[in-house]
């Protein structure tokens, strides 16, 4: 039987893009629970301290240091993986993200 990896399931390749975020409804700062750390034009992965669950859909404001409004990105967790006590890395598929917005932590994570 041959395995699949998820990397080889994906349609776009994923960028590493590390920058602090918050739950869209949270009162905590920026990166305070949250932080983006790689994403795609189909998802992208999070690291919390928030315990989230399979299925959850949850809202994401993403502070991209481009001079422009923080970025929302909406998406369903579709993996979970404990890093460290009360640490979490979690897979986000897209609800549905436009390409335009998505480049903007593109070009962020690209340029030095």
């Amino acid at each position: 039987m041959e395995t699949t990896s998820i990397q080889d399931r994906r349609t776009f390749d994923r960028f590493s893009a590390r920058f602090p975020a918050k739950f869209k409804d949270a009162r905590d700062d920026y990166g305070t629970n949250v932080y983006l750390r790689d994403a795609s034009a189909e998802g992208a992965r999070v690291t919390t301290r928030e315990r989230l669950y399979l299925n959850d859909t949850v809202t994401l404001e993403v502070e991209i240091p481009d001079g422009h409004a923080p970025m929302n990105i909406r998406g369903e967790v579709i993996w979970m993986k404990s890093r460290e006590p009360q640490v979490w890395d979690v897979g986000l598929k897209f609800h549905n993200v436009s390409l335009m917005h998505l480049s903007r932590i593109y070009e962020a994570a690209t340029t030095d």
